[in-house]
């Protein structure tokens, strides 16, 4: 029996329901056979007035499988792209028919589900926030192979479609339906396949109504062709715009920008097949697979709870009391008034703490202006927070969060003074980026219920949460500190304890490599460049500035005090540059007096003119490429260490957390799966070349040599 449910009524008109093997459809070999059956059946039909295609699933329609293209291999490509041209074939044959198709849309059409929905003649959705539409393919270093590309340059006209191509752009079906993406919204499902018969029974008889547009005499794209005088300042200044956004290290948007071109330049069959050539060539490259294995499969590893204690009852945080009403606690204090969470925002002084809440009445007064939010809900969130300077108020909180100064000292303090004031079996979490939770739960009369929870600033805006669990960390009080990351919508990945976890810990290296490059005597600003080269948000140099040399002087302090010498081993050109532009010159970062770089009124910035009086070397010089691996191989290298010594519980964590929390290039996958791509061997032997020449800090970890003795890779 298919799993596409075939059923004719008397009207005419037959239904197709997909209801494939597991929990969505997908575009996998089970879906070639049944289509192609189905296709077939269509063709065949006599008396047929015409079809609808539903799903009986959730979802309508998945889109591809990504197991099959992680799988793919070069030697495949021949392949492969036979499979690609087999599918276009199928929904070429499917909007030829002498009928009109509809699609009702019950769930998401995305990708590849999107592409079926573009082959029928008309797409009815239900109207419901859960519903999305597009071709999201390129966040996983892809393009819609299925046609999507040619279909929506030729129904939208290039420019409208290149923002849903190029950036992946998901829309509800309301914003669909004024796109003109589809044509019919629904306000119930019980509504959805009524109507797309309906609308079959409308047109009977209307041969128009069966021809796709593209497939109309006299067809243009609307906005002009690829030659259209209109388009060609766009075309012209669309690769330039690309390279600046991506830096040349995505193939992707490079690909679907020319595909997109091709659609509108050539004939709809031909722009078929350069498509299916398009996503061939991007199924085979490394940035793929790389993409793929971590913003799929590993993103949904650590979002449906792989690392969290599965035998612990799911718990829901009502009350959550902050300690400290700064940067950091202001931001926890919106997103968990934003989650409907009551929260108790304290600290010294009600001044304070009022000034804590007024930066969530500033968010929520964005959100109204973009149209985001009434001042009906705005009240309702502003009424969850109670900022306050009394302790009493915390009384009954289930999860209190101490968000104060990287300093042992005052945090044991605060949790000695306030601990009691938690419910029974209440959580307490430290939003230390740095400390030890098993040194800070010392202070505590239950370091079971202890655990680190760090979050990134500013909050509302990153999605990470790393929790750190110490020795004597129960299960139970992970369990609620997980399910607390999800509650205020945000990815948690979970590390055991270390001095910096494995966020801070790595993305220290990254500062300190760029360090002793300007000690060694490399221009500041070539350094800072690579850092951008290699993929990082922002280069080194103008990342320390942004989060100050202050406070890596006074988390060195702390570590000192700790008796921790140096920094993870190796820091006496990150404490010589500190030494010099902050103890001997007062320049402590861009907010405190400037660092690395002045910094102008009108936001212009210039290396400081004593920095390179004091470290450049005009004769000092390194090949690009070494300068980049340096800063790149210093965070793999870190990541790996954290994996081999447990500080790192997994590898999807290592990827997701690295990505979200670090800002580890994208096309890497993140700094495990980056070893996966470029190859073990390969980068074993390029740690060993590193070693020699820049120092012992560059030796492969001894977990490399493992996995490939095993012949495993880091999954």
């Amino acid at each position: 029996m298919s799993v596409f449910k075939y059923e004719k009524d008397a009207d005419g008109i037959v239904t197709v329901t997909m209801d494939m093997t597991g929990p969505v459809n997908a575009m996998n070999r089970e879906y070639g056979i049944a289509m192609a059956e189905t296709v077939e059946k269509l063709e065949a039909e006599t008396e047929l007035s015409g079809v609808v295609f539903a799903s009986a699933k959730k979802v309508f329609f998945a889109g591809g499988d990504l197991h099959d293209l992680l799988a793919a291999q070069p030697s495949d490509a021949e392949l492969f792209f036979s499979n690609v041209e087999a599918v276009k074939s199928q929904l070429r044959r499917l909007e030829k028919l002498p009928v009109p198709v509809v699609a009702a849309m019950n769930g998401a059409a995305l990708g590849g589900g999107f592409e079926i929905c573009l082959a029928c003649n008309h797409r009815i959705a239900y109207d419901h926030k859960s519903v999305q539409i597009g071709l999201p393919e390129v966040g996983l270093g892809l393009l819609p192979g299925g046609g999507g590309v040619v279909r929506l340059v030729n129904l939208l006209g290039l420019q409208t479609a290149l923002p849903y191509l190029m950036e992946g752009k998901k829309v509800v079906p309301a914003k669909a339906l004024a796109a003109g993406m589809i044509h019919e919204l629904v306000d119930s499902l019980e509504a959805l396949l009524p109507r797309a018969k309906a609308y079959i029974l409308e047109v009977k008889g209307n041969a128009e109504a069966a021809i796709q547009p593209w497939d109309k005499k006299g067809h243009k794209i609307p906005g002009g062709g690829a030659g259209s005088p209109k388009l060609a300042q766009v075309l012209m200044a669309a690769p330039a715009m690309l390279a600046q956004k991506t830096r040349g290290l995505l193939p992707a948007p490079v690909e679907v920008l020319d595909c997109a071109v091709e659609a509108a330049r050539l004939d709809f069959d031909a722009a078929l097949r350069v498509e299916s050539r398009g996503l061939t060539k991007l199924v085979m490259t490394p940035e793929a697979k790389n993409l793929i294995s971590t913003f799929f499969f590993q993103m949904n590893k650590v979002n449906g709870g792989a690392s969290r204690p599965q035998e612990v009852a799911p718990n829901l945080t009502k009350k959550v009391g902050i300690l400290g009403a700064g940067m950091m606690g202001q931001g926890i204090a919106y997103v968990s008034a934003m989650a409907g969470i009551e929260v108790i925002l304290k600290d010294m002084t009600q001044e304070a703490a009022d000034k804590g809440k007024a930066y969530t009445e500033k968010l929520l007064d964005k959100r109204i202006y973009r149209g985001r939010m009434t001042e009906e809900k705005k009240a309702e969130v502003l009424a969850l927070i109670l900022p306050t300077a009394s302790n009493d108020d915390l009384q009954g909180c289930d999860l209190i969060i101490e968000a104060v100064f990287e300093n042992v000292e005052l945090k044991n303090k605060i949790t000695a003074s306030t601990e009691s004031y938690l419910a029974e079996n209440g959580v307490w979490g430290s939003n230390t980026s740095t400390l030890p939770i098993n040194l800070l739960s010392e202070a505590s009369s239950k370091p079971e219920n202890f655990i680190g929870i760090h979050f990134f600033s500013p909050v509302d805006k990153m999605p990470l949460v790393e929790i750190i669990c110490g020795d004597k960390t129960s299960d139970e009080t992970l369990a609620k500190a997980y399910d607390f990351s999800r509650q205020i919508k945000k990815t948690p990945i979970v590390v055991n304890d270390s001095l910096g976890f494995f966020t801070s810990r790595t993305f220290s290296t990254y500062l300190d490599e760029a360090a002793r490059m300007v000690v060694e005597g490399l221009h500041p600003v070539i350094v800072d460049n690579m850092g951008k080269a290699i993929g990082m948000p922002v280069g080194p140099l103008t990342v320390h500035d942004e989060t100050s040399q202050q406070l890596s002087r006074k988390a060195m302090d702390t570590w000192a005090d700790m008796g921790v010498k140096g920094k993870f081993g190796e820091a006496a050109a990150q404490e010589k540059v500190l030494t010099f532009l902050l103890d001997e010159n007062g320049r402590g970062g861009r907010h405190h007096d400037g660092g690395y770089y002045t910094y102008g009124a009108d936001g212009s910035k210039n290396i400081w003119p004593k920095l390179l009086e004091k470290f450049h070397r005009a004769e000092v010089s390194l090949p690009e490429q070494d300068i980049k691996d340096r800063l790149l191989f210093r965070q793999v290298i870190e990541s790996l260490k954290c994996l081999e010594t447990n500080v790192l519980r997994s590898v999807a964590d290592g990827n997701i957390g690295s990505i979200m929390g670090i800002g580890a290039p994208i096309w890497t996958g993140g700094y495990l799966q980056f070893v996966n791509t470029y190859g073990l061997e390969k980068f074993q032997k390029r740690c060993t070349e590193m070693s020699a020449e820049f120092g012992e800090r560059f030796t492969c970890p001894a977990i490399v040599a493992e996995k490939i003795a095993s012949g495993e890779t880091f999954v």
